[in-house]
């Protein structure tokens, strides 16, 4: 697994040995998008979320991504991958995709307002997910150790993580108003395999979703 600190710094994620991967994000992700849709992954990684909505959606799909071992891993795959930052002024014109994505990798630029604001210019929707920190079990550690919490780290510490802007649902919805133009369209949850844990999810997704998924548009 990439998200390891014994194999990997997550401020510079190296794909070499990791050509692919699947996270519990990527099938509600893909259940947002329609067959065909012209896509914008910011953040690509590896490029495999890029490789199920090409094989599964039949997408015309771009990514963005910062560190060029996961460009060369993409490019090798015949994806299209360009290298460079997410959080700054995008490459491309008003609209110019039916969906920008974003997964969790929010956290981990400088800027997540500009990149929130380049999404919504971009594409006509966007999808964003992210590790809720205000999960009930960072708030039992923070209440018992007194100390920054490590359930949403993988591992990291707070001194060795990538994780640099630790946000909430509710810390996102502010950003959705602080941005402004964007309304919550729809919300996804990774399934927990309890339906009393899927239930709070729903019900209170602040408390008890670790990572939802959003679907945003204009």
């Amino acid at each position: 697994m990439i998200d390891d600190p014994k194999v990997t710094d997550n401020r510079n994620y190296d794909y070499s040995h990791y050509t692919s991967s699947q996270r519990n994000e990527y099938s509600q992700i893909v259940s947002l998008i329609p067959q065909h849709s012209k896509v914008l992954d910011l953040g690509s990684g590896n490029g495999s979320l890029l490789e199920l909505l090409r094989d599964q959606k039949q997408c015309e799909a771009l990514g963005v991504e910062i560190s060029q071992t996961g460009v060369d891993v993409s490019l090798q795959k015949g994806l299209r991958v360009i290298h460079g930052l997410i959080d700054t002024s995008l490459p491309f014109s008003e609209n110019e995709f039916d969906f920008a994505v974003c997964n969790v990798t929010m956290q981990m630029v400088n800027y997540p307002e500009q990149l929130l604001r380049e999404m919504k210019r971009v594409a006509k929707a966007s999808i964003v997910s992210f590790p809720n920190f205000g999960f009930y079990r960072n708030r039992l550690e923070m209440l018992l150790n007194g100390a920054m919490p490590t359930t949403m780290l993988f591992g990291y510490q707070w001194f060795n993580t990538g994780h640099i802007h630790q946000l909430s649902f509710q810390d996102f919805l502010k950003l959705v108003d602080f941005v402004g133009g964007l309304k919550v369209n729809k919300v996804l949850y990774t399934p927990s395999g309890s339906g009393l844990k899927d239930l709070g999810q729903k019900l209170l997704p602040n408390l008890f979703s670790m990572t939802p998924i959003i679907l945003l548009t204009k």
